[in-house]
């Protein structure tokens, strides 16, 4: 088979932590021709435009990565984090839907409010409490109306060794700064972004598996306090971690106390397996 004969799989958010991720993991896949996408060659808030893309491109999977990620600033944006995270998504799924490509979108923790005393079942209430996590949960509800078919994968405090996230933002202060003062009121599960390509890429290339909303992180339960002095330990920095409270941290958004999902369905319908947290950062460290 040639390679223009290769089953298309098209990610957006290709420059995104995740897309990078993706792409590296996508490297050792050569039964199909990836087409990583970033917001310059599809602007996924341009409906008309996206269709014209993926018509061209006739993928038999889309995944969709691209996200408006500013969790605070979507406060002040919420008409633009609802096109992007909310109608764009359904518009993706919609086209899936008329062609018969598998849909792939990833989601968020944050479309639960956070007052949970137990691990998030994929079919627990939701509530968010920013507007971040609603324009996320627009998502969803779109995507599901326009596709019964979408697989949506909700993960929670992803990092890795590419873009903006707290791993990158502790190593920097560490190094900067004697003491770093870090929430220990919020509660969840980090997950390694190149842990949860690899499970996306798991489910795109499978010939059969059940539609749905999937929860993936990694495991183990911790606060952001915890977190930061695992990260400080495990590079051998020598920098104060001082625990503080929410109400110590101001941000425009509020954030859910407790974000663990549970990940037993992921598990039991596509045989994918999420590691311990403490293992993939290990793991993501030797990356940075």
């Amino acid at each position: 088979m040639t390679q223009s004969n290769l089953p298309g799989i098209v990610v957006t958010g290709a420059n995104g932590q995740l897309g990078r991720c993706i792409q590296k993991a996508a490297a050792d896949m050569p039964g199909f021709i990836f087409h990583f996408l970033g917001r310059e060659h599809l602007p996924i808030d341009n409906h008309l435009l996206t269709r014209d893309v993926l018509q061209a491109l006739k993928p038999v999977c889309v995944i969709n990565a691209g996200a408006y990620t500013a969790v605070d600033k979507a406060e002040s944006e919420q008409e633009i984090a609802n096109n992007a995270n909310g109608y764009a998504v359904g518009n993706l799924a919609k086209y899936c839907n008329e062609t018969g490509a598998k849909f792939i979108h990833i989601s968020t923790d944050y479309v639960f409010d956070g007052k949970a005393k137990k691990p998030y079942v994929e079919t627990d209430d939701t509530n968010p409490v920013n507007a971040y996590g609603a324009s996320k949960l627009l998502g969803e509800t779109l995507a599901l109306v326009e596709n019964a078919q979408s697989i949506i994968i909700r993960t929670s405090w992803v990092y890795s060794s590419y873009g903006s996230n707290f791993v990158k933002t502790m190593l920097r202060l560490m190094n900067e700064r004697d003491l770093v003062r870090v929430v220990s009121d919020q509660f969840g599960s980090p997950t390694y972004a190149q842990d949860l390509a690899d499970a996306i890429l798991t489910m795109a290339i499978a010939k059969h598996g059940t539609q749905g909303i999937y929860h993936f992180s990694n495991q183990g339960v911790i606060s952001w306090y915890d977190f930061a002095c695992v990260i400080r330990d495990l590079s051998g920095l020598t920098c104060q971690v001082e625990p503080i409270t929410t109400e110590q941290f101001p941000t425009p958004a509020k954030r859910p106390e407790w974000s663990v999902m549970d990940c037993s369905k992921i598990a039991r319908e596509w045989n994918i397996h999420p590691r311990p947290w403490k293992e993939a950062l290990q793991d993501a460290l030797k990356t940075f």
